[in-house]
């Protein structure tokens, strides 16, 4: 993510004890919409953080099971509405899939509306059901090691560039099961930020992601697990806490679940603490 497109400048005056206060520039994460279509039709607009915008589409269009394969889409592409901003550029937030020849899209498939907000989950579905039945539980399930959990949350703080300057932005990290880094991506939205490691893993021909792990920087919800399943990632992990539709969807869909990974009060940052959900741990 360009650091320059997520972060804007604001003025702000800084209260610091007692009666001292001065002027200054605080950075503050961007949220702007981006309107996806799919062969020239508008499928969702979405508030989220400029940058990978093609990697969110795509993320986007896969959990919603809109498009499977990387040889389905042909392309995206900007569009423009005609406006421009001040300094006379063209409005890069509209972003068409163009489909390769040949490839029929059944949009019946859309369960969201129109609009989703960066905060949105299953708030957003049309049906419940309709989701639940949408992909097939996992095949191998995956029991990651302890102490390999351990690490991640340090790995991700450490990758987390956006955040390190605003506090303001949620990431999603995919972690192979010996712990290594594959990818991070950062938005406002948790589930943008997902979608666009899904994304990422379009485009690069990985998907399904069997045997990674999934880290999350905030809570863990129904539609955060659907989208893992939907990638075909087996175990998510999370240093906040999940619902409960979330752990019953873990439950059905064979996937591992673990929350409030972090480290336990009162101890060395090398002493984590971690609550398993669903699924078990290996050590």
């Amino acid at each position: 993510m360009s650091l320059g497109k997520a972060l804007r400048a604001k003025p702000i005056i800084r209260h610091e004890g007692g009666t001292r206060s001065e002027r200054a520039d605080d950075f503050v994460a961007v949220e702007e919409p981006l309107e996806i279509r799919l062969a020239g039709r508008a499928v969702a607009v979405i508030m989220r953080t400029p940058g990978h915008d093609r990697e969110l589409a795509a993320g986007f269009l896969v959990t919603e099971g809109l498009v499977r394969r990387r040889d389905e889409v042909l392309d995206l592409v900007r569009c423009t509405d005609g406006r421009t901003d001040a300094a006379g550029a063209g409005n890069e937030n509209i972003l068409d899939v163009l489909l390769a020849p040949g490839v029929a899209v059944d949009f019946a498939r859309l369960t969201r509306h129109v609009f989703t907000s960066s905060s949105c989950g299953i708030c957003s579905r049309a049906s419940i059901e309709a989701v639940r039945g949408e992909f097939p539980p996992i095949a191998v399930p995956l029991s990651p090691r302890r102490e390999v959990l351990a690490v991640l949350p340090e790995r991700l703080r450490a990758a987390q560039a956006a955040f390190e300057v605003t506090g303001g932005l949620h990431a999603s990290a995919l972690f192979n099961a010996a712990g290594e880094l594959e990818v991070v991506r950062e938005d406002v939205g948790r589930h943008s930020a997902l979608d666009k490691v899904i994304g990422w893993a379009f485009f690069g021909e990985r998907l399904p992601l069997a045997g990674r792990i999934l880290l999350v920087s905030g809570r863990v919800s129904f539609e955060i697990m659907q989208k893992a399943l939907a990638a075909g990632i087996s175990c998510v992990a999370s240093i906040s806490a999940p619902t409960s539709a979330a752990v019953e969807f873990a439950e059905e869909s064979g996937q591992t679940l673990v929350g409030f990974l972090r480290p336990a009060a009162g101890v060395g940052r090398q002493e984590m603490r971690m609550n398993v959900y669903a699924g078990t741990l290996a050590g």
